[in-house]
């Protein structure tokens, strides 16, 4: 069976589906990887280390995908929006391509894959349960992008983020509000929280209430109530309009006292 990674064409995507590290393993169940010259230079992956652990390096994305049975992509045809519809005409019946789909959006790029007559796997699909968090690229996805906020907001903000005292007197530390404490919104508490600013978090769940306080954020709590505020998987759940109307009103204090 042969793997074929193309490389990302997403303007400015530098990710990519598949790292050196993988193919020893995938290379003793028996599984070859193809890869297009290139595909792993913006992540920072030369093609010579995916030629040392044994892939297959070809010049063009066609050659990929006529010589792959599984095409493996982070964007494929409906994330890429943009250059992603270039890629139908590549695949074949009976393919399969594993990679973000965005299944959800339009049904129109779903009907277009689907014409090809490939079996695709959108991997933002998968459930968060035990046996299938190593294959949670939602929540690797999440923890990176609440990482990179605050890395952002620091870079931007007119004052710095931790308190210092000097001769010349004391700077207070910068006050970080994170809206949502899911899984990007507690990597940007702790980021905040080690970059020595004061972080507070508002989440309409009350059960994130803990997982804040856990991490040294103080918990904002508002004088309104969700209804049914999350599924069984521990989603936050859609409400009504009047309750976000009153969740901004509530929100502008917390707002107003941060930074």
């Amino acid at each position: 069976m042969i793997v074929g990674v193309p490389r990302e064409s997403y303007p400015g995507e530098r990710r990519v589906a598949l790292v050196p590290a993988v193919l020893a393993n995938l290379a003793k169940a028996g599984i070859e990887v193809t890869i297009e010259a290139g595909a792993g230079a913006a992540a920072g992956y030369p093609d010579a280390e995916y030629s040392e652990k044994g892939a297959k390096i070809v010049g063009t994305r066609a050659e990929v995908f006529a010589a792959a049975e599984i095409v493996v992509q982070v964007l494929c045809h409906g994330s890429n929006d943009r250059t992603g519809k270039a890629d139908l005409s590549l695949l074949r019946p009976g393919q399969i391509l594993v990679g973000f789909l965005r299944p959800l959006g339009a049904l129109e790029t779903l009907t277009e894959v689907a014409s090809t007559a490939v079996t695709s796997f959108a991997v933002e699909l998968m459930p968060r349960t035990t046996r299938a968090q190593s294959m949670d690229a939602l929540s690797s996805m999440g923890t990176i992008c609440g990482y990179k906020a605050v890395v952002m907001a620091a870079d931007t903000l007119p004052r710095i983020f931790p308190m210092l005292t000097t001769a010349a007197g004391t700077i207070t530390p910068g006050r970080v509000l994170i809206i949502g404490a899911g899984v990007a919104g507690l990597q940007a508490i702790a980021t905040a929280r080690r970059l020595g600013a004061v972080a507070s978090a508002y989440d309409m769940r009350p059960a994130a209430k803990e997982q804040v306080q856990s991490l040294g954020g103080r918990f904002v709590e508002l004088p309104i109530e969700a209804k049914d505020a999350q599924d069984a998987r521990g989603y936050g759940t859609a409400q009504g309009e009047e309750f976000y109307r009153k969740q901004r009103e509530l929100l502008g204090d917390a707002v107003a006292a941060n930074d």
